[in-house]
């Protein structure tokens, strides 16, 4: 079965959300319902969430493509015009649409978790197993925020 039908599939019978303001919203209060970080997923345009909540599946689509710069680890996020993944307790997983910038190249993403909540850490791991953990700290959104307005000020006076 390809992808695409797969994903046709999760979305039959999730909430749906669409709109700039209530997007941000939803998204800020499923990363905090699984227990990440708020600040992860800031994507600047957001046209619709979903969220399936029978299998974790979530959905965020944007109008393009948003890269993000997190100075506390200092990497380049990029985030797909649709991201998607499944969701649980402290851990996102199969993710579709995240890659980061490693020197010279864009490594994509696969897996995202807090594997023990006191260490202050959360891990990020690639699909062929390399990973790398950095302070939840980094994600925050308060921080996160000043960052991505900062980058979309950039991002408008470089177009």
């Amino acid at each position: 079965m390809s992808t695409a039908r797969t994903i046709e599939r999760q979305r039959e019978g999730a909430e749906i959300y669409r709109g700039e303001e209530i997007c941000r919203k939803m998204s800020m209060e499923l990363l905090e319902k699984v227990h990440l970080p708020r600040g992860l997923l800031l994507l600047p345009d957001l046209e619709e969430v979903g969220y399936k909540q029978s299998t974790g599946f979530v959905w965020l689509k944007q109008k393009k493509r948003a890269d993000h710069y997190f100075r506390e680890i200092r990497h380049l996020v990029s985030y797909a015009p649709e991201v998607t993944a499944f969701v649980e307790n402290r851990r996102m997983k199969k993710i579709a649409g995240v890659k980061t910038k490693e020197m010279l190249i864009w490594v994509t993403l696969s897996d995202m978790y807090i594997e023990d909540p006191a260490s202050g850490k959360i891990t990020f791991k690639t699909p062929a197993g390399l990973s790398r953990s950095y302070p939840v700290s980094a994600f925050e959104p308060e921080q996160a925020e000043e960052e991505a307005e900062k980058n979309e000020k950039e991002q408008q006076q470089t177009n």
